[in-house]
């Protein structure tokens, strides 16, 4: 690439061009599972965003002469409570939906802590080497050798169940992904001409990192964000099944799965749905991470 045509603003060098872009985003919306994956997804999201106007009970209302009410298909079922009631009268499906809140909110805040710690160390890693590369890469080793799911309930028993406890523990057990792949980029792209051309012209380090080498980042960030939200969703859940969530607060998927274990035989209903929900959600974020990799990934086009 032409020195002349970095200097220019409003062009990032090594950027994906439109064509390109328009092309992925083409691909990904003709692939069936990926619109119902997205479909799913944007469903569960607007419920989670309106569950005050949609959920047709106060989650933590309980009412004991509808105790194990069983879902409205089954005999004895009533049409107030489709999904049936818990142990103590409890709405099942208002519970879900509010429960989606707690899953959506701790899934994206997490991962949003682990972008902004990764994507910083994997540049920093990537673009400097030497010493300070190799300090980041012994802290990266030193965190993948202990199993993340028990990092964090480690974390999480000693600090206390609250939901911001929840989100930064996820969030600073899960950085390490981000600074192993965009370490590994930046490391390929800083010998490039367009990076070469960028500090033959005097552009400062700092310039070259936000303005060349992290633009080019971006698909794969996008990628693993994606996937990351599903993983989070599923520890949260796993924390919450061990008591060791955000608590009693709010009523969360892995809580309800977890109060509902001792009743299976007699309410399969109290346990079963929650996870179907979680169930659904979880693979509607695979489904649009998969494909979104392949949309984005130039070594399938």
């Amino acid at each position: 690439m032409a020195i002349g045509t970095i200097a220019r603003p409003g062009i990032r060098a090594g950027a994906l061009p439109d064509a390109e872009r328009s092309r992925a985003w083409r691909k990904l919306a003709g692939n069936p599972a990926a619109v119902a994956g997205a479909l799913i997804l944007l469903l569960v999201i607007a419920v989670a965003v309106a569950a005050p106007y949609v959920a047709p009970h106060d989650p933590a209302r309980q009412s004991l002469i509808r105790r194990f009410t069983p879902p409205l298909w089954v005999q004895g079922g009533l049409p107030a409570y489709p999904l049936g009631t818990d142990q103590v009268g409890r709405d099942i499906m208002s519970r879900i939906i509010y429960g989606a809140r707690i899953s959506l909110l701790v899934g994206i805040a997490a991962v949003v802590v682990s972008l902004v710690v990764g994507v910083t160390l994997g540049l920093v890693s990537g673009f400097l080497r030497g010493r300070a590369d190799a300090v980041i890469m012994t802290v990266v080793d030193v965190t993948l050798s202990f199993p993340q799911l028990l990092l964090a309930l480690a974390f999480v028993a000693a600090l206390g169940p609250s939901l911001l406890t929840i989100i930064v523990v996820l969030g600073l057990t899960g950085w390490e992904r981000y600074t192993r792949v965009v370490r590994a980029e930046v490391l390929a792209l800083r010998e490039k001409d367009f990076v070469e051309a960028a500090r033959a012209i005097g552009a400062s380090p700092a310039r070259m990192v936000l303005r060349h080498l992290l633009p080019n980042t971006f698909s794969s960030i996008i990628v693993m964000s994606t996937l990351q939200v599903a993983q989070a969703i599923l520890q949260e859940a796993a924390l919450s099944f061990l008591g060791v969530g955000t608590g009693n607060a709010h009523p969360t998927w892995g809580q309800m799965i977890a109060l509902g274990r001792d009743f299976v035989s007699v309410a399969w209903w109290l346990a079963t749905f929650p996870g179907l929900a979680i169930l659904v959600t979880v693979l509607a974020i695979n489904l649009v991470g998969d494909r979104l990799r392949d949309a984005l990934d130039p070594r399938v086009r």
